[in-house]
C-alpha cells in the first residue's frame, strides 16, 4: 500500500468524502493491505452504530414479468425463454405469515415492472400486512412507478423503497438500458421517494459492461450527496439469455472494497451483503459482512418459483439463502462474530 493510498483511506474515514479523482486513485492503487485496512475501518464504523448485529429481510419475489428490456437482466421483456410467473396476493400473504413465524420483521416485495400490480392491489396488500403485523416494515422494490403511485403506496403503509440507480453516468446508463429509459427519470424517482418520506435505497452493479473507474467514482459521489438510507452494491453477473451473456462477471474483491468505501462514506447506512456477492464467490455473504455490510435478505418466495426469478446465471436461492434455513445462516454469522437479530432494522441516519 502506497503512502498516498493510506492517506486517502485516512481522509475517507475522517471526512466521509473524497473527490472523484481521489476515488479513482484509491480504487486503482488498492492492494491486499489497503483492502484489509479499509475493511477493518468499515467494520469499526458499522459496529459503532449497530454493534455486532446483522439485520435480516424476508425477500418475496412477487413477479418475474417486466415491461422493460434492460440489457443485463434475465427477466427482461425480450427473453422469450424466461418462464413467467406472478404470485397472487394470497400467496404473498402466505409468505409473510411464514416469514413472521420464522422471525422476520421486514418484508421486501421485489419484482419486475408488472402492470398487473396496480396501486389498488398493492395498497390493499400493504395495508393487510401492516394490519396483521404492525411491528413489521414493508419494503418495495418494484421499479419506476411515478410520484403519485409512490405517494399512494407510502400512504398505505410502505416504509422503504429500493431502486438502484445502476450508474450515475447518463451515457453509461444508456448502454445498459433501452432508449425509452433514462437516468434523469431514475434520479427523479429517487428524489420523489425521499421527498415522500420513504427510507430510500439506491445502488449499482460492480463490473457492469462498459463500466470504468470514473463511472464508479461518480456513483460514490452520488451516494455522498443523496445520502440514501440503504445502498445495494453487488457484482454484475451475466445471464445466458441477454446481450451481455459473454461479458465477464464483476469482481468480488472490488465489490467488497466498495462496500467498505460506502460504509465509510455513510457509517449509519443499511448495507446488504447481496445475493449476487454470495453467488459469485464462495463465502461472499460473510466477506460482505466483514467488509462493512450489515443486512442479509434470505429468500421467502415459494420454492416452486425461486428458480424462475433468475436475474443472472446461477443465482442462489437455497441453502443459507433460503429463509427456511435461518438456523444455518445464524451459524454462518456466529462463526465470524456476528448475531442475527429479530428487528425491523430501521436506518439510523
Amino acid at each position: 500500500m502506497t503512502p498516498e493510498t493510506n492517506a486517502l483511506i485516512d481522509k475517507l474515514a475522517e471526512q466521509h468524502s473524497l473527490t472523484e479523482a481521489e476515488y479513482i486513485h484509491l480504487i486503482e492503487t488498492r492492494d491486499a493491505d489497503a483492502q484489509a485496512l479499509l475493511a477493518g475501518l468499515a467494520r469499526e464504523a458499522a459496529d459503532a452504530v449497530y454493534g455486532k448485529t446483522v439485520f435480516i429481510r424476508g425477500l418475496i419475489e412477487i413477479s418475474n414479468i417486466c415491461k422493460n428490456d434492460c440489457l443485463y437482466c434475465g427477466i427482461r421483456r425480450g427473453n422469450a425463454d424466461c418462464v413467467r410467473y406472478r404470485l397472487s396476493p394470497e400467496q404473498i400473504l402466505s409468505c409473510v405469515d411464514e416469514g413472521y413465524t420464522l422471525g422476520f420483521r421486514t418484508f421486501v416485495m421485489q419484482g419486475g415492472e408488472d402492470g398487473w400490480f396496480t396501486d389498488d392491489i398493492l395498497c390493499e396488500l400493504i395495508q393487510t400486512i401492516k394490519t396483521r403485523y404492525p411491528d413489521c416494515a414493508v419494503t418495495l422494490s418494484l421499479g419506476e412507478r411515478g410520484r403519485d403511485s409512490f405517494a399512494r403506496l407510502r400512504k398505505a403503509g410502505a416504509d422503504r423503497y429500493l431502486l438502484r440507480h445502476e450508474t450515475a453516468d447518463a451515457a453509461h446508463y444508456g448502454k445498459l438500458h433501452p432508449e425509452k429509459m433514462s437516468l434523469a427519470y431514475r434520479m427523479e424517482c429517487l428524489s420523489d421517494l425521499k421527498a415522500l418520506g420513504y427510507q430510500v435505497g439506491c445502488g449499482f452493479m460492480v463490473g457492469s459492461p462498459h463500466q470504468t473507474m470514473a463511472h464508479i467514482a461518480k456513483d460514490l459521489k452520488f451516494i455522498e450527496r443523496f445520502r440514501p438510507d440503504m445502498c445495494g452494491i453487488g457484482p454484475f453477473i451475466p445471464h445466458k439469455d441477454t446481450p451481455f451473456r459473454a461479458e465477464p462477471a464483476g469482481s468480488a474483491d472490488l465489490t467488497c472494497f466498495l462496500l467498505s468505501v460506502v460504509r465509510l462514506i455513510h457509517p449509519r447506512l443499511l448495507l446488504p451483503a447481496t445475493t449476487a456477492l454470495g453467488s459469485v464467490t464462495e463465502g461472499g455473504r460473510e466477506r460482505g459482512i466483514l467488509s462493512g455490510a450489515n443486512v442479509i435478505m434470505p429468500n421467502l418466495s415459494p420454492v416452486a418459483v425461486r428458480d424462475k426469478y433468475m436475474l443472472y446465471n446461477n443465482k442462489l436461492s437455497s441453502g443459507p439463502e433460503a429463509a427456511q434455513n435461518l438456523k444455518d445462516l445464524r451459524t454462518c454469522m456466529e462463526k465470524i462474530g456476528y448475531e442475527i437479530v429479530i428487528d425491523r432494522g430501521d436506518s439510523r441516519q
